[in-house]
């Protein structure tokens, strides 16, 4: 597939340049398509767009929320009617099984698109209320303007819609900047936009390297900057947002906890789908799998056994075969990344269980074999900083105080589980997490749910309500 174009104004553009990056298929290694390289020039063409189109007077910001509304659920239509071929490039692309990239970055971004336009019909852009110094007070929810939305590359479909159908349901006009990683996908965003006939401007597509981030980050004419991706580039986000007094909503990096109490289920035929949902979806490319597992002394063993198990059950292969569990890395780069801090984990004093080696069955793409340590400290490196691949760490804790102490001693707070036969122990127990989503028994967000972290994993909140507000300003109108 070779993309030689932008979205840009409605319209595909010939970028600046004639050069092009190749993007390779992570379960072979070979030539997967390629794309135009970004400039800075193609950058502030399509932030110009998004300001043009914010500014008009008879512009989207200004059309009612039924008519956003109806606009957003076309484009949701022409995203599904594309949903096949959007899953098969996701997958040829970063490894991500098939069958997870035709659930989720084949379904959620349109789901997104109609949860929006249905909240905005139903949410009034004003609201009048006493006022407690006499009179009334109108508040008016407004857009906030020009969004940056810079996303990552293992869920490029699904996080990029996270941004972009919050902030068009809310009047915004967006620039997106799809990973150089996953690029190509990114026409099909372009396609069914255009087909859905979201006015020009309103949605930009700019793939780029972090040049062309930063660059957007501090662009004058950008208004907001969401972003998702690793907490190191988040900070410097941060940073630059912060000179500029713009405000950024920053989903970054994650090391969950999942805390198995002593009347967990812990039979894989029984709960075997969720725990790898909730632990190595997507080949642990996902930032909010709960990668530390914390174990009762009282069944400790049960719980390594129960890991291995489900390790050596997974099937790993071509991302593109249906009945494919554990697909390939990203890239090189990344795989030479994991397995770094799998000889990191030995050298550590950690219990190799299972995996730990690259499987030679699998072909030659970035292949790893599921990974799981037992014996592990939780001030280890590798219970403590993010390896983002199927490496999973089993510490030991000794009551359900001391297994809140370990879950809560991490620089990061996205996600987390708690596994027990008891529900209300369980939200109990979620109830002492510090971090920003719970599941009980499984984790999946919830599209009509704040989802986001606290400390080094983000500011901010993506989905639900949340989402939408974190596109708009708040205007006071005081009547006297």
């Amino acid at each position: 597939m070779e993309q030689s174009r932008f979205f840009i104004g409605g319209e595909w553009v010939r970028p600046s340049s004639t050069e092009m990056v190749t993007v390779t298929s992570a379960s072979t290694g070979e030539w997967a398509g390629a794309y135009p390289r970004a400039a800075t020039a193609d950058a502030d063409r399509a932030v110009a767009a998004a300001r043009e189109a914010f500014v008009r007077e008879d512009g989207w910001r200004t059309w009612s929320a039924n008519q956003r509304a109806e606009v957003l659920d076309r484009f949701a239509y022409e995203l599904r009617a594309r949903g096949k071929d959007v899953a098969r490039t996701v997958s040829t692309q970063n490894g991500m099984p098939i069958s997870v990239a035709l659930q989720v970055e084949a379904q959620f971004p349109a789901m997104m698109l109609e949860y929006y336009a249905d909240l905005i019909r139903r949410t009034p852009d004003e609201v009048e209320h006493p006022s407690a110094m006499g009179g009334t007070t109108k508040v008016r929810s407004e857009p906030i303007g020009v969004v940056a939305a810079i996303v990552p590359w293992n869920f490029p479909q699904a996080l990029g819609a996270q941004k972009y159908a919050a902030a068009l349901a809310a009047g915004c006009s967006v620039v997106l900047k799809p990973s150089v990683e996953t690029a190509l996908d990114s026409q099909f965003v372009g396609e069914a936009a255009q087909a859905a006939g979201l006015p020009a401007g309103v949605l930009n597509i700019v793939p780029g390297d972090r040049s062309i981030g930063m660059h957007l980050v501090e662009h004058p004419d950008v208004d907001k900057v969401a972003f998702t991706g690793s907490t190191r580039a988040g900070r410097e986000i941060g940073a630059a947002c912060g000179r500029l007094i713009r405000p950024a909503t920053l989903e970054l990096g994650g090391k969950s906890a999942a805390i198995f109490l002593e009347d967990a289920e812990l039979e894989v035929a029984k709960v075997g789908e969720a725990l790898f949902g909730a632990t190595l979806l997507n080949n642990g490319q996902t930032c909010f799998l709960s990668t530390r597992i914390l174990a009762p002394r009282s069944r400790y063993q049960e719980v390594v056994e129960t890991f291995a198990a489900l390790a050596e059950s997974l099937s790993v292969g071509d991302a593109l075969d249906p009945a494919t569990q554990i697909g390939p890395l990203a890239t090189q780069a990344h795989r030479s990344r994991v397995e770094e801090y799998i000889a990191l984990g030995r050298s550590e004093g950690a219990r190799l269980v299972t995996g730990g080696g690259r499987p030679a069955e699998a072909g030659d793409g970035w292949f790893l074999q599921p990974t799981v340590f037992d014996g592990v400290d939780n001030s280890w490196r590798i219970a403590q900083e993010e390896i983002f691949g199927p490496v999973l760490t089993i510490t030991p804790y000794d009551d359900e105080s001391d297994a809140i102490r370990i879950a809560n001693e991490s620089p990061y707070g996205l996600a987390g589980t708690v596994w027990t036969a008891d529900r209300d122990r369980g939200n109990a127990v979620a109830r002492q997490l510090h971090t920003g989503s719970v599941g009980i028994n499984g984790y999946l967000p919830d599209l009509s749910s704040p989802f986001g972290g606290v400390k080094a994993s983000g500011v901010g909140r993506e989905l639900g309500p949340d989402g939408l507000r974190a596109y708009q300003v708040s205007k006071s109108m005081y009547q006297f």
